[in-house]
This record gives C-alpha cells, sequence and structure tokens, in this order.
C-alpha cells in the first residue's frame, strides 16, 4: 500500500501512530535524562511528552454527535491497548515535576472525597454508624497530611520529601484498605453500599497518588514501601467498585471511560507486581 495515500485515507490513526512514536520517545529520553532544555518548571522533554499524551487522548474520543457503534466500541478498546504501552497520567510520569503536579492536582479531590466519608454516617443505620466511623476516624488527619506534603514537594522535589511523601502515602492507603475491610462486616446492606461506596471514592485516589509516587521512586524505595504494606491489594480486591473508580478517573482526567479503565488495569497490576 502507498505510504501517502494510506496516511490520506486514515489520518487519525496516522496522527496517533505518530503520537505514540512522540510520545514513547520522550519517556525513553527523559529516563535517560536527556531534558533538550528548560520548559518553564519542566523541561522540553517532559512538555512534548505531555502534550503528545493529550492529543492522544483527544483523538480518543468518538466524534460529537455520531452514534455508538460496534466499530466505535472497538477502536475505543484499542484504545485501551494503546494506554497499556504508553506513559500515562498517574501510572508512569514523564518528569517528577510533572507527577508532582499531578498528585497535588488530585488533592481536592482527596479532601473531597474524605469530605463525603465524613457525612456518610448519617445515612447509615443506627447499628452501623458507629462502625464506619471509627474505621474512617483517621482519613482526615491523614489525608491533609498528605495534601501538605504533595505541596511541599511540587514545591521542593528532593529526595527527603520523596522520602516523606513515601511513608505517608502507604500509612493512609493502609488506613483506607483497613477501613475497606471494616465496611464489609456491616450487615444492613444500604448501610453497606453506602460505606463501601465512600470508602472506595478515597481508596481510588490513594491509589492513584500512590501509583504517581511509585513512578517516581526507585526499585529500592517501592520495595521498602511494599513491605510496609501489610494489608495488601488481593485482601481488598474484592470489595471494589472497578466501574466507579473508573468513572473518578475519568472524570478526573477528562478522558474516555475505557482508558481510565485500562490505567486502572495497568496501576492495580504494578502495585500487585510490587508486593503492594
Amino acid at each position: 500500500m502507498n505510504p501517502v495515500s494510506n496516511i490520506w485515507n486514515h489520518p487519525k490513526t496516522s496522527a496517533a501512530g505518530l503520537l505514540i512514536a512522540v510520545a514513547t520517545i520522550a519517556g525513553v529520553l527523559s529516563q535517560q535524562g536527556v531534558t533538550l532544555g528548560t520548559a518553564g518548571a519542566g523541561t522540553v522533554v517532559s512538555l512534548v511528552c505531555a502534550i503528545a499524551t493529550a492529543l492522544l487522548g483527544l483523538l480518543a474520543r468518538d466524534p460529537a454527535g455520531q452514534p455508538s457503534s460496534a466499530g466505535s466500541t472497538a477502536k475505543l478498546s484499542a484504545w485501551a491497548l494503546i494506554a497499556l504501552l504508553l506513559p500515562l497520567p498517574f501510572v508512569s510520569g514523564c518528569s517528577g515535576v510533572t507527577v508532582a503536579q499531578d498528585i497535588v492536582n488530585w488533592t481536592p479531590a482527596l479532601q473531597s472525597a474524605v469530605a463525603a466519608v465524613d457525612s456518610t454516617a448519617a445515612l447509615l443505620a443506627p447499628q452501623d454508624a458507629p462502625i464506619f466511623t471509627a474505621a474512617t476516624i483517621g482519613f482526615d488527619a491523614a489525608s491533609n497530611l498528605l495534601t501538605a506534603q504533595a505541596k511541599a514537594y511540587l514545591a521542593n522535589p528532593t529526595a527527603s520529601a520523596l522520602s516523606v511523601m513515601q511513608t505517608q502515602i502507604v500509612a493512609f492507603q493502609q488506613q483506607v484498605n483497613a477501613a475497606l475491610l471494616q465496611a464489609a462486616k456491616i450487615v444492613d446492606p444500604a448501610s453497606q453500599q453506602h460505606a463501601m461506596a465512600a470508602i472506595q471514592a478515597v481508596a481510588t485516589i490513594a491509589s492513584a497518588i500512590l501509583a504517581l509516587v511509585q513512578s517516581i521512586s526507585s526499585k529500592a524505595q517501592v520495595a521498602q514501601m511494599a513491605a510496609q504494606s501489610t494489608i495488601k491489594l488481593a485482601a481488598v480486591r474484592p470489595y471494589l467498585d472497578g466501574s466507579q473508580a473508573a468513572r473518578i478517573v475519568a472524570g478526573h482526567y477528562s478522558e474516555p471511560i475505557e482508558l481510565a479503565r485500562a490505567q486502572l488495569a495497568r496501576a492495580e497490576y504494578t502495585q500487585a507486581q510490587a508486593g503492594f
């Protein structure tokens, strides 16, 4: 097939291929310490990587006004596969500064999710509210501390600041995992549904931040973090709602739900492989 006519007849696919190549090369250059100069607070390489990834996300959207079809579903599935091959948000950052900003960008959603947890007890049956409150009592302090540490790391991304954040995100994730296991013991179906949904929102964001921190940590640091994780992902996985998590991630990054599902799957696999 004539490559020129192929590009002309399939512009979207060709553009996607070009963006994949750009993002992949930029990711490799960033890992090798190649910057090509600075761009604001980051580097030229990280900027190119971020732009390519953002444009790829826009291409993943179906054209407005066109009805859904088996073909469009297949295309979105293909984008989900691409998501597994690219350095995407909260799975692997293009640079430390980019990741630090992404962590800070998650903090308003985290604070909102924790605030929702605080108001959920009123929706539960009287006998279930104390169980839920006891399970989630430390969320406010832990999330506020993590938020402050994320902002401090963005302002001064040093090894010591990263170490503090590594310890705190694992501690917070463990609190959330323990709360999920406690909420699973609630017998009343309506109470359990409210409790699990509220905690899962926090769990999704905590997992996203953990994945971001993991992406800028060395293998030794990740191993140390995993060693501090006593309640493993496998223990809470049966209680997690993948659809709810995908909606949270898709809404945060303004991306297709299928792309968010792929990101979550990759993050979960990476964390499980690391021992979390």
